[in-house]
C-alpha cells in the first residue's frame, strides 16, 4: 500500500461505457458533493481530492494519462499493434493520418470529454474554496493554487492535442459556458491564459508538500517552462512554425533553472527506476498521477489506460499486444564507434543486436527476442508472445508494463491494470527543455553538459539488463558529446536525445509538431517503413491538417456550430 498519498474518493467507472451527447463542460462528478452544497473546509477538501482523481480518470478508449495512442503511434516510434488493422480501428486511422475523422465514435472524443470533466472538477473545487475565508481554512490559497495547476494541466493537454479549445474557468456561469467558443482566443493568447494558472501556482504553492502527489511550486515552474517552450514556436493558423520567440525561450531558462538549482530533484541513478512501481515517486518524478492497490478499498485505484499493451502470447499476461515499437525506432538506437548516434545513416538497414553497438536505452524500451523482459532475466522476451508479427513485426513495448509478480499488477478479465504512477513531468525532461532553449538562443555550449548528463545516466543504466549468465543482451556503446559543437549539430543531438530518452512515452509526435518538422519527418518515415510494413502503404501526413486532432464532431453539433473545426477536416 502507498502511504501519505492523495487518495481519490471515487474510482474510475467501467472501462468502456458509451454515453449520450451532453454538455461535458458542465459535468458534475457523480456521488460527490458539488460546489452548490458545500460550505465547510472538509467538504472543500473532498472536492480538491476529487479533482486530483479527475486527472487520472481515463480509460482505454479515452486516454488522458498516457498519450501512447496520440503521441507514440502517431509518430515514428510505434505501430498500433494488436490483432491486425481492424482491431480498435480508430487507432489505425490515427496511424495513417489521412483516415482520421471528426466523427469517430471514441478515442479522441472521449479524451476531450474526460479532460473537460477534470476541468469541471477543478472548477467546482475552486468555487467551493472561494466561498471560504482563510480563517476558516488556512490552506485556502494553497488548495486554490493546486486546483489551478490541475486545471492548467488539463487545458495544456487539450491544447497540445486539439490546438483550438474552449477555455473554461470557475468564473463562467452555465450560460457563459454555452457561449464560450473554441476560437475565442488566438494561439498565443490561449497559451497565456493557460500559463496564468501555472503562474498562480508558482506564486502560491510551497516548494515542498507534506503529502506525495500534491503539486508544488517547482512542479508548477517545470510545467510553465514546458508551456513556454511550446509557445515559443509560434504557429500560423495552418500550424506552420513561423518564428521562435527568444523572449519565451529566456523564460524557459529562468523557470527550469529554479527547478534545477533547488536541488530537490535529480536523475534516478538507473534509467529503469522510472519504469517500475517499486521506485516510483523517486527523485526524478516532479509531478505524477498517483495510483494505488491494496489501499483499503474494494479494488484499489488502478490505471487501465495501457491495459491492452501487454504481451498477447505470454501465459502470465495474455492481452492484447498493442503499441509495438517501429523498426525505425529500433534502428535509431544504433551508435557509431565513438558511441554517438548515426544521425544520417541509422535507418539504411535494420539493426543487428548481435553485431552492432547500441544505446542501452533500447533494452529499457523495446522487448526483443531472448532479451530479459522487464528486468527479469529468468523470463526472456519471446517472439512467440507477439500477436500479429506478419503485420507489425516482433518488437514489443516495455516501459509502461509491470511484471505479473509486481505488487502493482492486477488482471481484470483479459485486461491488465497497474498501480504504477504515471509521470507527467520528470527531471530528465526539465534538463532537456532547458537544453533546447539554450540551443535555440544560440548558447549551445550551455546545453552540452545537460545533454551529457542524460547520456551518462544512460551509460550507467545496464545493471538491471543482464541475462541469467551475467552477460549483457546487446553490445552497448554510448559516450558523451565533445565540446565545440555548432548550433545545427546541437539541435540535431537534442532532438535525437529527446527521442531516445522518451521513446514510446508519447512526447515524440508533439515534439515534431513543435519543431515544425512533422510533415518532413513522418512522410520520410512512412516512405521507408511501408517497405517493411505494408499496412502503411496508404498512410500520408498532410501539413496544415494532421498536426492536431479534429474537434469531435459531436461537440460541434452540440454547440450548434459555435465550435469551429480545425483546418483540413
Amino acid at each position: 500500500m502507498k502511504n501519505k498519498l492523495i487518495y481519490p474518493l471515487v474510482l474510475a467507472g467501467s472501462l468502456m461505457i458509451a454515453t449520450s451527447c451532453k454538455d461535458y463542460l458542465e459535468y458534475e462528478p457523480q456521488g460527490l458533493l458539488s460546489s452548490d452544497n458545500v460550505k465547510s473546509a472538509s467538504a472543500a477538501e473532498s472536492l480538491v481530492t476529487a479533482a486530483y482523481a479527475g486527472i487520472g480518470n481515463d480509460e482505454m478508449i479515452g486516454p488522458m494519462t498516457s498519450m501512447w495512442v496520440y503521441g507514440s503511434v502517431r509518430s515514428d516510434d510505434a505501430y498500433k499493434g494488436g490483432g491486425g488493422v481492424s482491431d480498435v480501428a480508430e487507432v489505425d486511422f490515427y496511424e495513417h493520418y489521412n483516415l482520421t475523422r471528426p466523427d469517430l465514435t471514441f478515442m479522441h472524443p472521449y479524451t476531450w470529454e474526460n479532460f473537460y470533466k477534470a476541468i469541471s472538477r477543478a472548477n467546482a473545487a475552486l468555487t467551493s474554496l472561494d466561498a471560504l475565508n482563510e480563517a476558516e481554512f488556512p490552506l485556502k490559497k494553497t488548495r486554490q493554487a493546486e486546483m489551478r495547476f490541475l486545471r492548467g494541466h488539463s487545458h495544456f493537454m487539450l491544447k497540445m492535442l486539439f490546438k483550438n479549445i474552449p477555455y473554461i474557468t470557475e468564473t463562467l456561469t452555465s450560460e457563459d459556458i454555452l457561449k464560450e467558443s473554441n476560437v475565442r482566443y488566438k494561439n498565443d493568447e490561449l497559451w497565456n491564459k493557460i500559463g496564468e494558472d501555472f503562474q498562480f501556482a508558482i506564486d502560491n504553492l510551497p516548494q515542498k508538500q507534506s503529502q506525495v502527489g500534491r503539486a508544488n511550486k517547482l512542479s508548477a515552474a517545470a510545467y510553465l517552462a514546458k508551456l513556454r517552450l511550446f509557445q515559443a514556436y509560434e504557429q500560423d493558423d495552418n500550424h506552420k512554425v513561423t518564428n521562435i520567440n527568444k523572449t519565451r525561450l529566456q523564460e524557459v531558462v529562468t523557470l527550469t533553472q529554479q527547478v534545477i538549482a533547488s536541488g530537490q530533484y535529480s536523475l534516478q541513478p538507473d534509467f529503469a527506476e522510472n519504469f517500475i512501481a517499486e521506485t516510483e515517486n523517486g527523485p526524478e518524478s516532479i509531478f505524477a498521477i498517483q495510483y494505488s492497490i491494496n489501499d483499503g478499498t474494494a479494488a484499489g485505484r488502478l490505471s487501465y489506460v495501457t491495459g491492452l499493451n501487454y504481451p498477447h502470447g505470454a501465459p502470465q499476461y495474455g492481452c492484447c499486444g498493442f503499441h509495438q515499437p517501429s523498426q525505425n525506432l529500433a534502428n535509431a538506437y544504433k551508435t557509431d564507434a565513438n558511441g554517438l548516434p548515426l544521425f544520417d545513416t541509422f535507418n539504411e538497414k535494420n539493426v543487428d543486436f548481435n553485431t552492432e553497438t547500441v544505446d542501452p536505452r533500447v533494452d529499457h524500451t523495446i522487448g526483443i527476442d531472448g532479451h530479459p523482459y522487464k528486468y527479469d532475466a529468468t523470463k526472456p522476451f519471446s517472439n512467440s508472445w507477439i500477436r500479429d508479427p506478419g503485420v507489425y513485426g516482433f518488437f514489443h513495448t516495455m516501459k509502461e508494463q509491470q511484471l505479473a509478480t509486481s505488487a502493482s499488477y492486477h488482471k481484470e478479465g483479459p485486461f491488465i491494470g497497474s498501480s504504477k504512477n504515471i509521470d507527467i513531468i520528470r527531471y530528465d525532461d526539465v534538463l532537456l527543455i532547458q537544453a533546447e532553449a539554450y540551443i535555440e538562443l544560440g548558447q549551445q555550449e550551455l546545453a552540452l553538459p545537460l545533454i551529457n548528463q542524460i547520456r551518462r545516466r544512460a551509460a550507467a543504466s545496464t545493471g538491471r539488463l543482464k541475462k541469467v549468465d551475467g552477460t549483457l543482451p546487446s553490445k552497448y556503446n554510448i559516450k558523451e558529446y565533445a565540446a565545440g559543437w555548432t548550433q545545427d549539430f546541437a539541435r540535431k543531438a537534442l532532438q535525437w536525445e529527446r527521442r531516445l530518452e522518451f521513446a514510446t512515452e508519447s512526447p515524440r509526435f508533439f515534439d515534431l509538431v513543435r519543431w515544425g518538422i512533422a510533415e518532413k519527418t513522418l512522410n520520410a518515415y512512412i516512405d521507408k517503413e511501408k517497405t517493411r510494413r505494408p499496412f502503411l502503404a496508404t498512410a500520408k501526413f498532410t501539413a496544415g491538417r494532421d498536426e492536431y486532432l479534429p474537434i469531435p464532431q459531436r461537440e460541434i453539433s452540440f454547440t450548434k456550430g459555435l465550435y469551429k473545426q480545425n483546418p483540413g477536416f
